[in-house]
């Protein structure tokens, strides 16, 4: 199984170290930065990217754990605002990303 799949605005992965699966929504514009960070489970890892539309893939990745949200849009709010849900599940997406740049640079 490969470890890692990408859309449009989502990325998903699988961090074989830890056994958890992990998604990852972004949408960048002129008018500000979005992004939210998911705990999914296997059964939507495999199903993601067997839709012919990505906001079918984004609508799956949705239905999962929210772990961390960041916005900073001009629609949406005045300054940069921050909410972790799950601090532990975010330290572990962030320490896989650090993992895997790790290996890259190597």
């Amino acid at each position: 199984m490969k470890n890692e799949k990408r859309g449009c605005n989502w990325t998903a992965y699988f961090d074989p170290d830890t056994g958890r699966y992990f998604a990852e929504i972004i949408y960048t514009s002129r008018e500000g930065r979005e992004q939210y960070d998911y705990e999914i489970t296997r059964e939507i890892y495999e199903r993601l990217g067997t839709f012919g539309d990505d906001v079918e893939n984004e609508r799956l990745i949705r239905t999962a754990k929210m772990a961390y949200s960041f916005e900073n849009t001009m629609y949406g709010t005045l300054g940069p605002e921050r909410t972790v849900w799950d601090e532990e599940v975010h330290g572990a997406m962030a320490e896989h990303e650090r993992k895997k740049k790790k290996k890259k640079n190597d």
